[in-house]
């Protein structure tokens, strides 16, 4: 009898363990779903949590490189408020500085970094392959990294960015509407900054045809601006100046010589005009800026691919004079141009 009573427990006792196995929840297609679901959560948790640290290397602080800075900026913080951080370095003007710049981000594991300018998209194209660089304030891609042959508007690689060329046909055009008399043009220029030597020379084939003389005035670095300023002024009845960086940080300098010389000057942009020149056709860079704080956000938090994204350019132009120096020159603009305040 106790043999039969032990056989009955035995087999009460395993039916309460099979029970017990199904109502835990160990059925394999529940198990799955739930691991699924799980699993489906962590990576929209991790996006709505993830934060950005971006490095900007600008070359030199003048008014068109920092509206640029801006525009990005202010992209950045309309469309992720907190969850973006920058670390703003000026290299002064400094290439060799612009690399010490962007290694340090490179160290850092910077998210993106923006080269506000061409050395420093040259700085950052040769201390990374891997980390998104977008460039603005840049006028050429293909010169500035060297990809002249085969250009197509996009890099193949992690870079791309905004541009800040204006139509220089068109700025010819406006030199030919304000000085139809005058023989000859300087153009002055930074012979460090590549992007600089493509506009003159590209301004210079554009002249020519309109059958103006130019000759090239190039310096080295802020040192010898204004004896060749001065040289420029001597040779030449009107002086043009591209968006070249240094030339935008030596603007005082340019106006103290010619000026006195009754020599107008013609700028590629707002900022250089604004110190020297008496008109511009330009661009905005804040606007360039803002549309590369966009390329940002889609790439860091889209994914788009920077490799196949063109470089943009500025819808718009605009001509421009200078009020205060058209007056002491004597100078008539038509009544479309803006006035720079």
């Amino acid at each position: 009898m106790k043999k039969i009573l032990s056989t009955l427990m035995m087999l009460i006792m395993a039916f309460s363990f099979a029970g017990c196995g199904t109502e835990s929840g160990n059925n394999p297609s529940e198990t799955a779903s739930n691991e699924t679901a799980a699993n489906s959560e962590t990576p929209q948790n991790e996006t709505n949590d993830k934060t950005y640290n971006i490095g900007i290397c600008q070359l030199v602080q003048h008014d068109a490189l920092d509206a640029a800075t801006k525009g990005f900026q202010d992209a950045l913080k309309e469309s992720l408020g907190d969850k973006v951080t920058f670390d703003l370095q000026n290299a002064q003007g400094d290439s060799p500085t612009c690399a010490t710049i962007v290694n340090q981000f490179v160290a850092n594991n910077c998210d993106l970094i923006l080269a506000n300018a061409t050395a420093p998209l040259q700085s950052a194209s040769a201390s990374t392959d891997s980390i998104p660089i977008l460039g603005t304030s840049v006028t050429d891609y293909g010169v500035a990294l060297g990809m002249e042959e085969g250009w197509n508007g996009t890099t193949g690689v992690n870079i791309s960015g905004t541009s800040d060329l204006a139509p220089l046909d068109k700025q010819a055009e406006m030199i030919k509407e304000l000085f139809p008399d005058a023989k000859t043009v300087g153009l002055l220029y930074c012979s460090a900054e590549a992007n600089s030597k493509y506009q003159v020379e590209k301004m210079k084939e554009y002249l020519e045809g309109f059958g103006y003389s130019c000759e090239f005035f190039s310096f080295v670095d802020s040192n010898d601006i204004a004896a060749v300023t001065t040289g420029a002024c001597d040779k030449s009845d009107i002086i043009y100046i591209p968006t070249d960086n240094t030339a935008a940080s030596n603007t005082e300098v340019i106006k103290n010589i010619c000026l006195p010389a009754k020599k107008p000057v013609v700028t590629g942009e707002e900022g250089i005009c604004k110190g020297c020149g008496v008109a511009t056709l330009s661009i905005s860079y804040y606007d360039i800026g803002k549309k590369t704080g966009e390329m940002a956000y889609d790439i860091l938090v889209n994914g788009a691919d920077i490799s196949k994204m063109e470089i943009a350019y500025s819808p718009n132009v605009e001509k421009k004079y200078n009020p205060e120096l058209c007056t002491e020159l004597g100078i008539s603009i038509p009544q479309d141009y803006k006035a720079i305040s």
